[in-house]
């Protein structure tokens, strides 16, 4: 059972100005999106992270070097194309409020499984490969780091959304009731049974209790939490991770 952290690159330039960036070279943090990756970076100083997988595109990858900065002892900043961005194609540099005006905007608000953006990709295919990748790479880091392992994903607001959405067995028609901020916090762990998501869309608050490894349940006990032992959910919601 590793713990996988999904973390939303801070604030950037494009985000300010209203301008959907997309996978626009050269977009990065402005001052505010600087200091709020670095606050992600100080709640995660207390977290021992196995791994640090960064989107390819900038504005991630700095988000991911201002989190490494405050690893005591930090791992090796890795990418991975599964968890960059979507592709909004033509819709790629546009102001939000000139994309307000197309009729698939209406599309991505009540029905993202049907929505394609034009010269780009699916949501849907998006959301596939993201969940593919951030499944495998917990997998992977699970099985050379052991169940207590944490890591962290640093990616874009509609990818976490999609992949919370997954976690939760949400539609995807249904994920824009999910809101992900820049530089803000989600966290699943996924489990033979099924995914939790312990948190989302998180900004303060300590996660030190993230480091500790998963306790495991006593011989007989069908009482063992899913945010530190088994994999079954607690009836009546259980006591939460030891020592918060």
């Amino acid at each position: 059972m590793a713990t996988v952290i999904l973390l939303r690159h801070g604030r950037t330039t494009a985000n300010a100005s209203g301008t959907l960036a997309g996978r626009t070279p050269g977009v990065k943090l402005d001052a505010i999106g600087r200091g709020q990756a670095e606050r992600a970076g100080e709640r995660l100083g207390g977290v021992r992270l196995a791994s640090v997988v960064s989107s390819p595109l900038e504005r991630c990858r700095q988000t991911a070097r201002l989190v490494l900065a405050a690893q005591s002892e930090a791992p090796e900043l890795r990418t991975e194309r599964g968890i960059t961005e979507c592709d909004y194609g033509e819709w790629q540099g546009r102001s939000l409020g000139e994309l307000a005006k197309e009729k698939l905007w209406k599309v991505v608000q009540t029905q993202p499984s049907a929505a394609v953006f034009p010269g780009g990709e699916s949501l849907p295919a998006m959301q596939a490969r993201a969940v593919t990748a951030v499944r495998r790479l917990d997998a992977e880091l699970e099985s050379a780091h052991g169940p207590g392992a944490v890591w962290c994903a640093v990616s874009h607001g509609d990818i976490i959304k999609s992949v919370l959405a997954d976690a939760l067995g949400m539609h995807l028609d249904l994920f824009q009731r999910i809101n992900v901020d820049p530089a803000s916090i989600s966290i699943i762990r996924y489990t033979e049974s099924r995914p939790y998501v312990l948190a989302t869309n998180t900004h303060a608050g300590d996660l030190s209790w993230l480091s500790a490894p998963p306790a495991k349940a006593r011989r007989g006990s069908r009482s063992a939490e899913p945010s530190t032992a088994g994999s079954d959910g607690v009836v009546g919601g259980g006591a939460g991770p030891a020592g918060t």
